[in-house]
This record gives C-alpha cells, structure tokens and sequence, in this order.
C-alpha cells in the first residue's frame, strides 16, 4: 500500500462532495440497517472508489455512506472485508486510512461474534477494553506509511478510553447491559472446534470474532482514537454445542443491533471532540 493510492481513493471521494466527515463506523455482519440513522446520505459503492476491494460476504452491501447526525457529518462503511474472504491486511485496513485522510477524528466499529463468556448472552453487547490477534498476520508489516504512523506503535490502550466511558455512561442511561471484555480474532471461515473455544476461554477472552483487530491495530497506527463493540450472535460453550443456524446469527444480529444503533445514536448526539 502506498499512501499516494490513499490520498487517491481520499481525492475520489471528495469529488462526490464528501466534506469534512468527524466519525467513521464500520459496520459488522448484520448490521448494516444502522446505516438509515444518516441524513443526506451519498451512497459510493466500493467497486467505484480507486484501489479500493469489494465485500464477498452476503450480509455485506459494500459502500461507504455519507450522511449526517445531530449536526456531525459521518462516514459508514456498509460491509468490510475479512482475512478469509482471500484479502490482504492491506486491502482490509485500505478503508480505515481513507477514512483518516478524509478527515475523521473518530472511529467507531461494530462486529458480530461468539460469546465464549458463560454470562453473556445472544444479542447482548460487549465493549471491548482489550483484544488478542490470532490472525496469521499484522497489517503493519512491510513498509511503513510513515506519512500516517511511527514505524512501532504502542498499543497499550488500543481502545480510546475516553470514548468507552461515554459508552458505558450512556448504556446506564439507556438501561442497556453492555458487558466489557477482551476479543479475541479468529481466521475462520470455518466456525472453532470446541477445543479451540476452550483454548480461547483459556487465553482469556470474552467473545471470539473473525474481523475487527486489523482496522482497530491501523487506526492506533495513525493515533485515531477507536472503541469497537460486539453482537453477541451465537453462544459457544464447548460443553454444549450445537451446529450453528445463520438465520438464527442474523435474528440476534437485529436484536442486539436495535441497541448498539441506541447506543451510537445518542453517543453522537452528545459527542464533542
């Protein structure tokens, strides 16, 4: 990736008369009806934008929307790419840079996951405070875009904490259950063994998706602040596991989507930078 491709894929986008966006939010499976929150909204499919990939993934529209919120302008990613679709940490993270060039000061990032912790439940949300990468790579390796980040970026609070505080306030005034805990990044797509799910229990974390840490590891790289929340879809207990229903994953993904959208929606109304 060079960043002359980034400031080109920027420049594109800005020609479609996208100014000034404050936030940027990655949408994860299932949730991609959050985008109707938008006024205004410009609508650019992926497969326009220089450089950029498209999403494989049926639940994925694929395009970046544009709209405004309470005043702020946002951008919306409809569908991201994932390791196991066959992309690169640079196609998958290319998006999150763009969205830096245009101006955000903020992302925001939403996933569907499995809950490995035994008092979650389907369609409640996580915060994450933390995440361990067992993907096979890190999209920082090779050259460094020197124009966006130091060459070794501390991730020693991946999570902006600023930004999880406000979300933990505001699920209290809400009355939303929003756990806290560590997710864990896996390859996929095959769904874990329940061996692995032990493993990851081991390891320490709370839920288990397969995106998420490549764009969070890219956003610390650049010093844009992030907080990312989980979908609860599916509960993965290796004592007791069942073959896993999609329609029962999307079904969960709605659910717990009508509150991750309460919980943004409000967060944006109050949000100053």
């Amino acid at each position: 990736m060079k960043y002359s491709e980034i400031v080109e894929a920027a420049d594109y986008v800005k020609g479609r008369g996208v100014a000034n966006p404050e936030i940027g939010i990655i949408l994860g499976t299932g949730l991609g009806e959050l985008s109707n929150i938008l006024e205004n909204q410009i609508v650019i499919p992926y497969g326009c934008i220089p450089h950029f990939v498209t999403s494989t993934v049926e639940s994925h529209n694929g395009s970046l929307i544009f709209g405004c919120l309470y005043g702020k302008q946002i951008v919306m990613m409809q569908g991201r790419f994932h390791f196991y679709e066959g992309y690169s940490m640079d196609q998958i993270t290319f998006p999150v840079r763009v969205m830096k060039e245009l101006g955000i000061n903020l992302l925001l990032i939403s996933n569907a996951c499995g809950g490995l912790n035994s008092s979650y439940d389907a369609a409640s949300l996580m915060l994450l405070d933390d995440h361990i990468n067992f993907l096979p790579g890190n999209p920082l390796v090779g050259q460094n875009i020197g124009e966006m980040g130091p060459r070794f970026p501390d991730m020693s609070q991946p999570y902006d904490l600023k930004t999880n505080n406000r979300l933990k306030a505001i699920a209290v005034e809400l009355d939303i259950v929003l756990h806290e805990g560590i997710y864990a990044s896996w390859i996929g797509p095959s769904l874990e063994t329940r061996a692995e799910y032990r493993f990851l229990r081991m390891a320490g974390a709370d839920v288990v998706g397969m995106s998420t840490v490549p764009e969070v590891i890219v956003a610390n790289h650049m010093q844009l602040p992030t907080a990312a929340i989980s979908v609860v879809t599916d509960i993965c207990d290796p004592d007791n596991l069942k073959p896993l229903r999609l329609e029962e994953v999307f079904a969960h993904a709605a659910k717990g989507g009508e509150n991750l959208k309460r919980l943004f929606v409000e967060f944006i109304k109050t949000y100053q930078e």
